[in-house]
């Protein structure tokens, strides 16, 4: 029998997962934008275990927001990413320092 606990734990392991890869890879913006991506996807798992767990519909329902925040937030992320990957040819954060005003 699965308990709140379980979902709780791994919704922390899963965010202390991605905040690590935020940290430790601050190189390609593709892993920084998997990163923000699971960091959000173990927000909604909590979300869903408080939701399921108390009975309330409300914490599933704020979860599709959510989802549409992040692929809203994945698609102009990719999209910004192609234009920089064509005019600078590179995908390093630490080439695209140039860009500073």
């Amino acid at each position: 029998m699965l308990v709140l606990s379980h979902f709780l734990v791994l919704g922390a392991v899963l965010f202390c997962i991605s905040i690590a890869g935020i940290f430790l890879n601050r190189k390609n913006i593709i892993i920084l934008l998997m990163c923000i991506e699971l960091m959000l996807l173990a927000v909604n798992m909590n979300f869903i275990a408080f939701s399921h767990f108390n009975g309330d519909i409300a914490g599933q329902v704020f979860v599709f927001f959510i989802l549409t925040v992040a692929a809203a937030e994945a698609a102009i992320g990719l999209a910004i990413l192609v234009v920089l990957f064509r005019n600078k040819r590179t995908i390093n954060v630490e080439d695209l320092d140039s860009m500073k005003g």
